[in-house]
């Protein structure tokens, strides 16, 4: 059952140790730089192809060590070093960055979303808070500062960040996606499942966003549909492996209990607010 408190529920933890801070949107690492920048994650494993190259470590710890007050170095080496699942380490390298470079804006960004990344929302904040202006505010940030409220569970103040980052960029899908699980995580099915066919409808090929919206169909009851949607266009190994996936998510108690919860929701769904 669900617990009524301003903390994210148990079915709301479900999905975060499931991805490791999983509505995190654009990689803010990538923002203002050259490099490619991440899309946002997925609340289950079904589909969870990275996009664009990963940044090797090596020959990113190598160029960092060169010259460790150099932004771009450091923003790739903590992009790299996030990659590989050394969340922490890039936290320290991106803050050591941002002592030795105050107000550069984009390793600001990168850091805050590495804080994020590392579970620490409430310093991200403080910190993504730096990486923009109200006269010139980045949407890939509000994003991010979105994500980290919903962890917080605060999630009202949350799709204010979603609402401002969709009036800078109308229809982005990732932002789409993050307000789509901030709905999963308040317990809104309905209004979640909506949303995320909005962001899959604009984005097919983003499989994350796909595997979200295939997890939300089956929570509500309908795991044909929910199959569908998760091998659709694929492979036949890749869809085999992605529905494996989701017959797996949608069989853990948790989520079961859920599911069960989910039918008591009888709001309809709406467009949210752009």
């Amino acid at each position: 059952m669900f617990q009524k408190s301003s903390q994210p529920s148990q079915f709301a933890r479900l999905f975060v140790v499931a991805a490791s801070a999983a509505i995190l949107a654009l990689g803010l690492a990538g923002c203002q730089t050259s490099g490619p920048a991440d899309v946002t994650g997925s609340i289950g494993s079904v589909g969870e192809k990275q996009a664009g190259p990963r940044v090797d470590l090596a020959t990113a710890r190598q160029q960092h060590r060169a010259n460790p007050k150099d932004v771009n170095a450091a923003l790739q080496y903590g992009k790299a070093l996030r990659a590989n699942g050394q969340k922490s380490q890039a936290v320290a390298v991106l803050e050591q960055a941002a002592v030795a470079n105050p107000g550069n804006q984009a390793l600001l960004a990168g850091y805050g979303r590495a804080l994020a990344d590392n579970g620490n929302f409430q310093q991200a904040l403080d910190v993504l808070a730096r990486a923009h202006s109200p006269e010139d505010p980045d949407w890939r940030i509000l994003s991010v500062q979105g994500a980290s409220l919903d962890q917080l569970g605060r999630f009202d103040e949350a799709r204010q960040y979603y609402s401002s980052a969709l009036k800078i960029a109308p229809d982005e899908p990732t932002v789409l996606s993050n307000l789509g699980l901030s709905y999963v995580l308040s317990k809104d099915l309905p209004r979640a499942e909506e949303t995320l066919r909005r962001a899959h409808s604009l984005a097919p090929s983003d499989q994350r966003i796909r595997g979200n919206l295939a997890l939300i169909v089956g929570l509500q009851g309908r795991a044909a549909e929910a199959e569908t949607i998760a091998r659709a266009d694929l492979p036949p190994a890749e869809a085999s492996a992605n529905v494996a996936n989701l017959k797996r998510l949608l069989a853990r108690k948790d989520v079961s209990d859920a599911r069960a919860e989910a039918r008591k929701i009888s709001a309809p769904a709406t467009r949210p607010a752009e």
